[in-house]
């Protein structure tokens, strides 16, 4: 069954209910890996938030996650990839990850970084990512460009 979503552009005001998604959905990996801080997880978001960069991910008009791509010299970077955990498990990732990558794809890679035991690793697999570099707590990939 195909998820049926559109992307609007993120502006200044999206940055706080995403600050608290975020919270919620890197809990369970941040705890698991002792790194859970809930003034830090918020923190390193809004250090980092450029609404220029990030779509919001609707259902029925409704917003229910974001992702972003970030130009960068080393490949375009993936992140803040956060979907409401309702909407987890039925292939939504997957159908925003793919039309992301296929808008914004050109000739340098995709880059990204998840926690390490993070369920979210298979979603990039399975998107053709593939392990760059890993450490107790980041596992870093690639996908696309000139790879291969």
């Amino acid at each position: 069954m195909q998820t049926i979503f559109s992307l609007r552009p993120a502006i200044d005001s999206d940055a706080q209910w995403i600050v608290e998604l975020r919270a919620i959905v890197m809990r369970d990996d941040l705890e698991r890996l002792g790194r859970y801080d809930p003034v830090r997880v918020r923190q390193r978001f809004l250090n980092a938030f450029v609404a220029e960069q990030l779509q919001i991910i609707l259902i029925d008009g409704e917003a229910v996650g974001c992702i972003a791509v970030r130009p960068a010299t080393d490949g375009q970077w993936i992140e803040h990839f956060f979907i409401d955990p309702s909407q987890q498990g039925k292939g939504l990732g997957g159908a925003v990850l793919a039309e992301v990558m296929k808008r914004t794809a050109d000739s340098r890679v995709f880059r990204l970084n998840v926690l390490s035991g993070s369920p979210a690793q298979r979603l990039y697999l399975r998107h053709g990512f593939v392990v760059e570099s890993q450490d107790p707590v980041d596992v870093f990939m690639v996908a696309g460009g000139m790879l291969g």
